[in-house]
């Protein structure tokens, strides 16, 4: 089992399905095309040697009784006239040889046994050498001795054309084969590829449901299954925009009652509840709305002057946000969903470390990267994944006590990924975050 192991490690079998179908099915019409080949080749040899014995016993019967008939001088005339190309007549006692006779020798011995009369005494003997020539010796009618030389003609030789036929058989199953299973294959591979981004928010094209009975089923089941998840995604964001809608008159009017009361340490963290729970429900139906990112429209924007203008905007009101860089690119993209990104982003880094740097660049792939960085705590390597899953908390400084609600992150990241886009968090050298967004290369 340990040597199975170790030839398994150093050939391993061919890990893609289309690989397997196509050596399995490959090897499969080979080892046919072999064997068929080679039963022809048999049987041809096997007519051949019957044709031979045939005509060696209708021949030799013939050419003795007439050899037999014969004036002792006019049996030498006749000699020529009766050699064949694998056998001959000899007046005499022929070449000394050996009994004992080879499988060929026996069959062709029987053969001639049989041709000739009874009457005539027989001996055959292997004449030495390459083991296929034998005499028989036989004695006429007038005592004269007659020897019959026979050496068998080597199996007919293969056509000089026939091995580009079987390189053209080869290549032709070869051809066929890969079409076959490429024919099989590509509807199971545009499924996984369909399955790997299935997006129920994008427009994307549907799988063609045509095709063999199978595959379009599979096709149709798939894109009824994207609808299905694209009408609950839908749903989902209607319920909790209409729970949103029904609170908001209780919590306003809750407020409005507690500002009425008078003033005591209760009626300030009443407030505060209030104003958090509010705060939970527009996040959270923002979150739900993040994932729909496509209801907007794309078109064209500056980004150089798009970040200038969100950066005024904060320093109008005080904020401590600087931005350095330009890049000088139009992009097509969502630009309200693009300010929400960049909105969480500065949030995130003026709360936590109290200013926020924005800077604008291009990576080698001519990609457009966008970094908001700050001088706040930072986070945990082990957890700068886990802060863009909603409603997560880190245990520290950015906790329910800071006012946040677990969400910032979570809706930057569905919104970035909803513009086809990416956000990366890093730790800052020196303390701090860098949350990097990497927007798409735009077609020129």
């Amino acid at each position: 089992m340990k040597a199975i192991a170790a030839i398994r490690r150093f050939q391993p079998f061919p890990r893609t399905l289309g690989t397997r179908l196509f050596l399995i099915l490959l090897l499969g019409l080979m080892m046919s095309q072999g064997l068929t080949f080679t039963a022809q080749f048999l049987e041809r040899r096997m007519t051949a040697k019957t044709v031979m014995l045939n005509t060696l016993e209708n021949d030799v019967a013939t050419s003795i009784a007439i050899l037999d008939r014969l004036p002792a001088h006019e049996r030498a005339e006749w000699l020529k006239r009766l050699e064949r190309d694998t056998y001959r007549y000899e007046l005499g006692t022929g070449i000394p040889g050996v009994d004992e006779l080879t499988d060929q020798g026996a069959g062709i011995a029987a053969t001639i046994r049989q041709a000739v009369d009874k009457r005539y005494a027989i001996r055959f003997q292997s004449i030495p050498g390459d083991g296929k020539r034998l005499q028989a010796h036989l004695t006429l009618s007038d005592g004269k001795p007659l020897t019959i030389d026979v050496n068998p003609a080597p199996p007919m030789p293969l056509a000089a054309w026939l091995p580009y036929v079987l390189a053209v058989q080869l290549v032709v199953l070869i051809l066929c084969t890969w079409f076959a299973v490429r024919q099989a294959i590509r509807p199971l591979v545009d499924l996984a590829n369909a399955a790997d981004t299935l997006d129920p928010n994008k427009m994307a094209p549907r799988l063609s449901e045509t095709g063999p009975k199978e595959v379009a089923y599979a096709a149709t089941a798939f894109n009824a299954m994207r609808d299905r998840i694209a009408h609950y995604l839908e749903e989902r964001v209607q319920i909790l925009a209409a729970i949103s809608h029904d609170l908001q008159t209780p919590i306003t009017r809750m407020k409005l009652r507690a500002e009425l009361g008078e003033e005591s340490p209760e009626k300030e963290k009443l407030v505060q509840d209030l104003a958090e729970i509010q705060r939970l429900v527009h996040e959270g139906v923002a979150y739900a709305r993040s994932a729909h990112g496509n209801t907007e429209k794309a078109s064209r924007i500056d980004i150089d002057s798009f970040m200038e203008s969100l950066v005024y905007d904060y320093q109008d009101t005080g904020k401590a946000v600087a931005l350095t860089g330009r890049i000088e690119t139009a992009i097509v993209t969502r630009p309200h969903a693009l300010r929400r990104i960049f909105t969480n982003l500065i949030d995130n880094a003026l709360k936590f470390g109290g200013t926020a740097g924005i800077t604008l660049e291009k990576d080698a792939q001519g990609s457009i990267v966008v970094k908001v960085l700050d001088r706040g705590p930072g986070i945990p390597e082990d957890q700068l994944e886990a802060v863009l899953e909603p409603f997560f908390r880190l245990e520290q400084s950015r906790n329910r006590g800071t006012g946040g609600t677990g969400l910032g992150l979570a809706i930057a990241q569905q919104l970035t990924l909803a513009i086809d886009g990416a956000l990366k968090l890093e730790n800052r050298p020196g303390g701090g975050l860098i949350a990097a967004i990497y927007l798409p290369k735009q077609p020129r």
